[in-house]
């Protein structure tokens, strides 16, 4: 079998940034909360216009209301 050995030395790359790596992740983190949320609002508000009498108005307020809650519960 060949001898597979690194016989230089060993590249290791760039440092890492590590503080940038943390933003990114809380960024994302964030995305993906918000999102989720915005998305759940979007459906509720959805059905709730399409599948009673309340109408489109009724829908919007009740999509900001939960917006607003939702995001005073995940921040």
């Amino acid at each position: 079998m060949a001898d597979h050995t690194p016989a230089g030395p060993v590249e290791l790359g760039a440092d890492m940034d590590y503080a940038e790596h943390d933003r990114t992740y809380h960024g994302f983190l964030a995305l993906a909360k918000y999102g989720a949320l915005s998305c759940a609002a979007i459906l509720i508000a959805m059905a709730f216009g399409f599948f009673t009498a309340a109408g489109f108005f009724s829908s919007l307020i009740l999509f900001v209301i939960i917006c607003a809650v939702g995001g005073y519960l995940l921040r």
